[in-house]
């Protein structure tokens, strides 16, 4: 009970997957040094913008901790002299945008830790190795069998989760993983039933999804505890990766970039397919595949991390399909991040950008095939297939897949329907933020076009069309009315007026010389 003491936090209202952005609106130079002043936006609402002022020094800083990720980043060089000179600090002021440009677009460089910190210190100033390490304590109070063994920092990429290895006291040879994390901004069941789900998942038996040991929770955040797999997961195997090491040093930059084998390629997406489906089929909503969530035994892939849905915790690939409308169920985002997916294990990297305009050459054209089906601009505009779909796909409809474990996750009729539930309120949130995206591009283009060259050059055509237009017809109205004026002295019809209103003196008999 020591682990449900603690008051509840609540869930965390903020999406951390939401994009930051940073633009410096000015620079000033104090005594000794200058501060740049930036503008930071989340999302697409400026509304949702705030002000920070920072020194040179705080961006070398911040790239001197983004080092480990091997990755050689554009900040401008120091200099000592002649530093405040205005040319100079102009200079600096592009290069230091450059650089800020470069951080928030790089996929894992703008959901680290590292960044969020610098650009929103508002919002990302607690330490939650702290916060994680509280609630760990309280609950080995009244499990005393376990034992921390050592923290496991940053090996993930979520700011809210934390890992830790452990030992069973009795068994000290053996090595599990702990991991803890808080409620995120899609946590739509109530606390009885969240609690109810999460103590459910170790009774979850398919040879495709990595067993759970132990797990509980509270009002405010889930532990579960796994056995250690010394060989990582599916993004280790890709990027030759060691499973302790952090995120960034892991998958930043790759010393060698190179794919699965075909036949890796179809063994192990026919097996997630085959897992997806089967959540799918249970009603159970999952939404968090990519290859850090696969882990390798064997040669058999296992799911991870089915209590990231349960916990409310936004997708590592939700920056993505958010950009398109057709991706609005949890269905069809797995079926998109498993596009992802075999696209890392066919090329050994992440693509460029989504959507994929064109693929390079692959091990088969049947691996083009499904990208084509989950990643191409086609895809993303006009929706995703079933997994049932792609599992017919020639890439995977003759893969043979040897087990003898029979699938067992037995879920209440009560908590079926609190799921689907929860599964609605996800997606109603996820279409709402298409819907915003998609009419913020839309006013973007239509502004840009309005301020193009070419769109001035026509307007200012068109204005002076007007221009002529106008004084010819003024000119013809002020002859006829000219001419009637004349023809009403010879008996010609004029038109009728009000007695009480009688019509006005021409303008052009008035109008000043």
């Amino acid at each position: 009970m020591a682990f449900m003491e603690k008051p509840p936090a609540g869930k965390v209202l903020l999406d951390d997957t939401v994009p930051l952005t940073a633009a410096i609106e000015a620079s000033q130079s104090l005594q000794s040094h200058t501060e740049y002043i930036i503008r930071v936006q989340r999302g697409i609402s400026v509304e949702n913008s705030w002000q920070i002022v920072r020194r040179y020094s705080d961006f070398d800083l911040l790239n001197n901790s983004l080092q480990i990720a091997g990755l050689s980043l554009p900040l401008p060089p120091k200099k000592l002299i002649g530093n405040m000179d205005r040319e100079f600090i102009a200079e600096r002021q592009k290069g230091l945008q450059n650089y800020l440009n470069v951080i928030t677009t790089n996929h894992i460089l703008s959901n680290c830790e590292l960044v969020k910190k610098f650009l929103d210190p508002n919002n990302y100033s607690a330490n939650y190795t702290e916060i994680a390490l509280q609630h760990v304590s309280m609950f080995f109070r009244s499990e005393p069998k376990w034992e921390v063994v050592e923290p496991l920092k940053d090996i993930g990429w979520r700011i809210r989760k934390k890992y830790f290895l452990m030992k069973i006291k009795n068994q000290p040879k053996e090595r599990l993983v702990l991991s803890w994390a808080d409620l995120g901004p899609d946590k739509y069941l109530s606390d009885k039933d969240f609690q109810c789900l999460i103590k459910l998942l170790p009774s979850c038996l398919h040879p495709y999804i990595y067993r759970v040991t132990f797990a509980t929770a509270n009002e405010s955040s889930a532990l579960l505890i796994r056995v250690f797999n010394e060989k990582g997961t599916l993004k280790d195997l890709i990027y030759k990766a060691k499973p302790k090491d952090p995120f960034l040093k892991k998958y930043c930059s790759p010393k060698k970039v190179q794919g699965l084998e075909l036949q890796q390629i179809k063994t192990y997406g026919r097996q997630v397919l085959e897992v997806l489906k089967f959540l799918h089929d249970k009603g159970f909503p999952y939404g968090h595949l990519h290859a850090s969530n696969v882990m390798l035994d064997g040669d058999t892939c296992r799911l991870l991390d089915l209590e990231n849905s349960l916990l409310g915790l936004p997708s590592f690939y939700r920056s993505y399909f958010s950009q398109f409308r057709k991706i609005n169920t949890l269905e069809s985002v797995d079926v998109h991040c498993f596009g992802h997916l075999l696209y890392e294990m066919t090329y050994g990297r992440p693509p460029d950008s989504v959507p994929v305009d064109s693929f390079p050459p692959a091990p088969s054209m049947a691996v083009v095939a499904v990208l084509e089906s989950t990643l191409s601009c086609e895809a993303c505009k006009n929706g995703m297939p079933t997994v049932s779909r792609l599992l017919q796909m020639p890439l995977f409809s003759d893969v043979l897949l040897t087990t003898s474990e029979k699938p067992q996750f037995k879920i209440p009729t009560k908590l079926k329907e609190a799921l689907r539930i929860a599964k609605e309120c996800i997606e109603k949130r996820l279409i709402e933020e298409q819907k915003q995206i998609h009419q913020h591009r839309r006013l973007t283009r239509a502004q840009s076009h309005h301020g193009s060259e070419e769109e001035r050059k026509k307007r200012k055509i068109l204005a002076r069309k007007k221009s002529k237009r106008s004084a010819v017809e003024n000119s013809e109205e002020h002859s006829a009315k000219y001419s009637n004026s004349n023809n009403s002295g010879s008996g010609a019809s004029s038109p009728l007026t009000s007695p009480s209103s009688p019509t006005p003196p021409s303008t052009a008999e008035h109008a000043p010389y």
